[in-house]
């Protein structure tokens, strides 16, 4: 079987039968070897793309760390807090995308791919549009969150000129998910690695030859990810004929619905980004705020580009199972969720030792500074504790996504993060005096329990139910969409 299209022979049309049960050490060898060859197929180019597309924010910090302390933390609370804010919103509205489509593409439904992702772009777009005064205001919004008035002003600033950033991403990330849905996932990674390269080269062209400082960063974030948008549109149009089959008034049928579902998983998403983000905004009250700030953030930098790959994996355990379930095999779609979280806790152990030994020369690559060299070697323990969590938690939420259970899991997050985990780091940073540490550790503590509640859901699911409510799904979205010719263009 191609391993490019690993769940169809044909559209709709004859499939492979589902696994039989592994009963034996020789039945598991087969399923850890198949399943591994399936799931990395469709991980490695989408996680590569992720690090890439998340690499041109460290980068862009890279760049502005050496112009100078107050500089970068300016950027960083700007990309770390207004940036992951929207980013978040954006990537969870778009991820209910990622089960109708993965779903549709294993029931053979290809030809609705593209109408899904036409009525992604406008809510994503409008999603935007809300998303604005964020943007236009971010000043205020960060004095009210406690920053210092310095950074306050500076991050305010270089956020404004960050607007045309924000839209782009109502393009990118629906193109992706279909893309991703197909297991077309080459054409991302090429296009994540160019636009990485042509990001470096500005960077040093505006700031370190033009001298433009942070206006000159702003310049290149918005160049690089409109040129990624864009030649992912120009793929889809030109190399995806049978899911994209041109501009329908079909993107308008059940868009409310199609809101309901994208919210949900926007909730769900956004939940998991922000708690992470919420740090950063707690630090900034500490005492000697901007070597905390710097410290923390430079820390983040590093466990993001973990998070990307394992993100990249949270993809593509999300086209496998919705396959699976769209396919009508629920053994297959159990056995590669078991398959990819073992996996991933080996590689996260991985990260946990590299980033240990290292920790006293990591830092280097962002800052000169030797006392927040040593700050940042302070930290590094719990940097190796949060990579070990990241290495499972976005395995599951995959799941979640590939399955449809956005509403279950936001429940799940907004009790570990919010009612447990930040009140908790609160009370160790500051009424204990742990400062950043205590901040940190309170907050792996809500990791934790998420992860464990989440292994626990996964033991509890039925997954022949789970196909029969995909069934369901696919009747309600597309259907009989599915068979109307409505191409205006």
């Amino acid at each position: 079987m191609d391993p490019t299209t690993p769940l169809l022979n044909s559209h709709g049309g004859e499939t492979e039968e589902d696994y039989e049960p592994a009963r034996k050490w020789s039945d598991v060898k087969r399923v850890l070897a198949t399943e591994s060859a399936k799931m990395w197929t469709i991980a490695v180019p989408i996680g590569f793309s992720i690090i890439c597309q998340y690499g041109v924010t460290s980068v862009t910090n890279i760049f502005v760390g050496h112009i100078g302390e107050i500089e970068l933390s300016a950027v960083s609370i700007s990309l770390s807090v207004i940036g992951t804010f929207s980013f978040g919103f954006l990537l969870g509205m778009g991820s209910a995308l990622e089960t109708l489509c993965g779903q549709a593409f294993g029931a053979g439904q290809v030809n609705m791919l593209g109408i899904y992702m036409q009525r992604s772009w406008i809510i994503l777009f409008v999603s935007c549009i809300v998303l604005l005064p964020i943007y236009i205001f971010a000043t205020p919004v960060l004095r009210l969150l406690g920053q210092a008035e310095e950074i306050s002003v500076a991050a305010g600033d270089f956020t404004i000129l960050t607007i045309p950033q924000l839209f782009s991403m109502a393009f990118t990330f629906p193109t992706s998910k279909f893309l991703q849905a197909q297991s077309k996932v080459t054409a991302i990674a090429w296009i994540g690695f160019i636009a990485l390269l042509l990001h470096t080269g500005m960077l040093w062209l505006f700031l370190m030859v033009f001298g433009w400082g942070t206006n000159g960063a702003a310049l290149a974030f918005n160049i690089t990810n409109w040129l990624t948008a864009i030649s992912q549109i120009v793929y889809v149009v030109g190399w995806c004929n049978e899911g994209w089959t041109g501009l329908s008034w079909l993107a308008f049928k059940e868009i409310w619905a199609f809101v309901r579902l994208s919210i949900a998983s926007a909730v769900m998403l956004c939940l998991e980004l922000w708690y992470m983000m919420s740090i950063i905004v707690l630090t900034g009250h500490l005492d000697n705020a901007v070597i905390a700030v710097d410290s923390l953030s430079i820390c983040m930098n590093i466990n993001g580009l973990e998070a990307m790959l394992f993100i990249g994996i949270n993809a593509a355990i999300s086209v496998r199972v919705s396959n699976e379930l769209g396919l009508g095999r629920p053994r297959a779609a159990k056995y590669s969720v078991y398959v990819t979280v073992l996996e991933s806790l080996l590689i996260g152990l991985v990260f946990m030792v590299a980033i240990i030994i290292a920790r006293d020369d990591f830092a280097v690559i962002f800052t000169s500074s030797k006392g927040l060299q040593r700050a940042v070697a302070k930290l590094a323990y719990l940097l190796g504790i949060t990579m070990v969590l990241n290495s499972v938690q976005p395995v599951i939420s995959g799941v979640a996504i590939g399955g449809g259970w956005q509403g279950l899991v936001a429940y799940i997050n907004l009790g570990s993060y919010y009612i447990f985990g930040l009140p908790f780091g609160y009370f160790l940073g500051y009424k204990l005096n742990l400062g950043v540490m205590g901040l940190w550790s309170g907050m792996i503590a809500g990791t934790a329990l998420q992860t464990v509640l989440l292994m626990f859901v996964l033991y509890k699911t039925n997954w022949n139910k789970e196909v029969e409510e995909t069934m369901e799904r696919m009747k309600k979205w597309g259907g009989s969409a599915s068979t109307e010719k409505e191409v205006i263009a």
